[in-house]
């Protein structure tokens, strides 16, 4: 570490102690909060099932940028390298499809943990938890719109079956890594168009989300999530998960509400959304993501949204009860680069929140001194976190600042390109 930095932060310590803020505890406590990266960035929610499908569900990448993980060795290569640039110790989280098959075309309802041996593997050498998820979409029985809604009792189960796999495979990450797996469940059921039946395809939801979950697993080993969403491509009129429903049902079943940041109103921040729902369950997941008008996965900046999000979990406490994850894919420019972009951003949110003087705020907004409130929160903008986030990436041994990005660009030339 740098005498620059270490005076910078000895400067900034100074300055936050002023406002009663302690900087030795934030960042002990940022380094106890993972990050949950997702897989599918590093090959444009691709997979290795080897079925020859093309992406579907109503979800679309743009870009072509070369580099592209082809195979769970390089998927995992280039996981290593993003990890090695952010700070902390963090989770993975992965999907259905991206199991190891050994060139063999295993179908869903068909799944097992065995096929995910080398990621737990892998996870174990790295010391890093993951986290699940059904892939309920990109394939034959998904290809009408309806999945665990479906009006053919056989296409149900099918998924049914898949997604009782998944809580299965799930449960032996946990059981295997010793960190409690989150499993998942969105499914791209919907309608292009005004439907005429609204409520049969949500009863027929409700009914196989029971069965999926009727067997108990326990939350030492996997936690269910189940994920709504507004629209999607494919499905702007109608989408059978609202939220609404599973808002009911995450509620009346005990299971974790997924909220995704890009699958509410572009206007709609999810931010409020957290304080909201955790006065009646235990513990939420989140799916970080970016939306440009519409829920399009763009790769998460350090913008008023992620701030809020980042604030209403510090500021509440909500640290232990909130499972952060990250959700978008980003095909236009380094893929590895994405990855390091959107988590340190994340953390660097969860930083700012955590060095901001709370206790002042809320003493002036209890004596009803709202002029020193709004003073106070408009005066810590320009707090020095800055040297903070310096002091804490020297700390972790991961690059300072933007040197990072030289790290990619010499893994894009001696690894990325050669693909």
């Amino acid at each position: 570490m740098t005498k620059k930095i270490e005076k910078s932060f000895s400067f900034a310590r100074e300055r936050y102690a002023g406002l009663g803020v302690d900087v030795a505890r934030a960042l002990k406590i940022l380094s106890t909060i993972p990050v949950s990266l997702h897989c599918w960035q590093g090959d444009d929610v691709g997979g290795f099932e080897n079925f020859g499908g093309t992406l579907g569900g109503g979800l679309a990448v743009t870009g072509n940028h070369p580099g592209k993980a082809r195979t769970p060795d390089e998927l995992r290569a280039d996981l290593d390298k993003a990890l090695s640039l952010i700070p902390g110790k963090h989770r993975l989280n992965l999907h259905a499809f991206y199991g190891e098959f050994g060139g063999k075309k295993v179908d869903r309802d068909e799944i097992a943990p065995g096929h995910f041996k080398n990621w737990i593997s892998w996870a174990k050498q790295n010391g890093l938890g993951l986290d699940f998820n059904p892939t309920c979409f990109s394939h034959p029985k998904s290809a009408d719109g309806f999945t665990l809604s479906n009006a053919d009792k056989s296409i149900r189960q099918f998924w049914i079956e898949h997604c009782i796999r998944s809580r299965e495979i799930g449960a032996a990450f946990g059981k295997a890594l010793g960190k409690t797996c989150v499993t998942n469940v969105w499914i791209p059921d919907g309608c292009k168009d005004t439907p005429a039946d609204r409520v049969a395809p949500r009863a027929r939801l409700a009914e196989s989300l029971d069965t999926i979950f009727q067997k108990p697993i326990s939350p030492k080993f996997n936690l269910d999530a189940v994920e709504p969403k507004l629209f999607g491509i494919g499905s702007e009129s109608y989408v059978v998960g609202s939220h609404e429903f599973y808002l009911g049902y995450a509620l009346s079943r005990k299971k974790l509400l997924c909220l995704d940041a890009g699958h509410y109103h572009p206007t709609e921040s999810i931010a409020d959304k957290i304080s909201s729902v955790l006065q009646f369950m235990p513990e939420i997941l989140l799916h970080v993501s970016r939306g440009v008008r519409w829920d399009s996965d763009h790769v998460v900046i350090l913008n008023d949204d992620l701030l809020a999000i980042a604030r209403e979990i510090v500021a509440n406490g909500f640290a232990q009860r909130v499972h952060i994850g990250l959700d978008y894919f980003d095909a236009s420019i380094n893929r590895v680069a994405a990855w390091t972009i959107g988590t340190r951003n994340m953390i660097r949110a969860l930083l700012i929140a955590l060095l901001e003087p709370t206790a002042q705020l809320r003493a002036a907004e209890n004596a009803g001194d709202f002029t020193t409130r709004l003073a106070l929160q408009e005066e810590i903008k320009s707090l020095p976190f800055g040297a903070v986030w310096d002091f804490y990436c020297a700390g972790k041994n991961v690059p300072v600042g933007e040197s990072w990005l030289a790290e990619v660009k010499n893994y894009e030339k001696n690894v990325l390109s050669k693909r």
